[in-house]
């Protein structure tokens, strides 16, 4: 399964990369996470573009926590696209702690649940916080 990291998790998303690489959960779930360089999007791809992507191409989208309200924001396009064979909206709480290992260790074992569980998980608008509990608005700490 293709993760796609948005444009703002780039550090967060190799910190997840080699986590995932160590640990060796890979071994349970082939999990590769891209960055927007990485699958040809631009930097400033709005959040319709960004998800109509991550959809077309069967991939989860990790993000940080996006409230903007705009016809084009996150929250806004899931409302009106979200179908029942969509994938889920991973949504990390506080990426800056990403870098602390217990964190990010919980967020890469919940990763990898979600992607064992994948259809358990398809239609579920988004999945929240560094536990990636699903929910809606949070931050546990």
């Amino acid at each position: 399964m293709i993760v796609l990291a948005d444009y703002n998790l780039n550090r967060q998303a190799i910190l997840i990369s080699g986590s995932l690489v160590v640990s060796g959960l890979l071994e349970l779930a082939p999990i590769q996470v891209r960055t927007f360089e990485d699958v040809g999007l631009p930097a400033d791809s709005n959040d319709r573009v960004v998800w109509r992507f991550a959809q077309t191409n069967g991939m989860l989208l990790l993000t940080a926590n996006r409230n903007a309200k705009s016809e084009d924001s996150l929250e806004q396009v899931m409302r009106e696209e979200n179908q029942p064979t969509s994938f889920p909206i991973i949504t990390i709480g506080d990426p800056d702690r990403v870098n602390e290992s217990d964190y990010r260790e919980r967020c890469v074992e919940r990763l990898v649940e979600i992607v064992i569980d994948i259809q358990e998980y398809i239609d579920i608008i988004r999945i929240l916080h560094e536990r990636m509990d699903v929910e809606s608005h949070f931050d546990e700490d």
